[in-house]
């Protein structure tokens, strides 16, 4: 109650510097607003000294005018509060979902960024930092094993050549060695046939 006085002291005080000089009928004319029913409460009041006197009748009237503006007022204020409210519920869950989907986002990043080795998940960088420096690895070791098969195939080639060629040895020696025991026999054969014939 107390702001409703304050508020029509507040607007009797403001109109009354605000007035203009109007007619009675245009007064009466004013369309129905806090403002104008100040200024229709000044013009239509009577001058008494330095007071002005309104009539009681249209003190009633003025009154009414104005709680019924204050009403409606009122009645603005609690809806748009109600409306700022429920967009503020609204807002929270909006800022709610909001939240989830970029919670939801952040997981399936994270999971997007991630593999499944062996039941262990790896983050993609890892993955792919083990994968090359596992065939890294194992290029080497191809590389290593090319080089010894290399070498070794060289070695058993020149070893089979010494093979081939010491066994040709071999059997040049035997050859020889056959001939020369065949030759020595035949000697002996002839010594002793000379031994005996002698």
């Amino acid at each position: 109650m107390k702001t409703i006085n304050f508020l029509f002291v507040l607007l009797f005080s403001t109109s009354l510097f605000a007035q203009t000089k109007l007619t009675k009928k245009e007064i009466r004319e004013l369309p129905n607003t806090i403002e104008n029913e100040f200024k229709k409460a000044y013009g239509l009041s009577n001058t008494w000294k330095e007071y002005k006197m309104i009539p009681r009748n249209e003190f009633l009237v003025f009154q009414k005018n104005v709680l019924d503006s204050v009403t409606i007022l009122r009645k603005e204020i609690v809806a748009r509060q109600e409306i700022v409210d429920s967009q503020k519920k609204e807002i929270a869950t909006l800022n709610e979902n909001v939240s989830k989907v970029s919670n939801d986002l952040t997981s399936s990043q994270d999971k997007e960024n991630q593999i499944s080795v062996l039941g262990i998940a790896t983050s993609k960088s890892t993955y792919n930092m083990f994968t090359w420096s596992l065939i890294g690895i194992l290029l080497l070791a191809l590389i290593f094993f090319i080089s010894k098969f290399k070498s070794s195939n060289i070695l058993t080639k020149k070893a089979k050549n010494d093979l081939s060629e010491i066994e040709l040895e071999l059997e040049t020696f035997r050859k020889k060695s056959l001939e020369k025991e065949q030759k020595l026999r035949r000697q002996l054969q002839d010594e002793i046939n000379k031994q005996r014939g002698v």
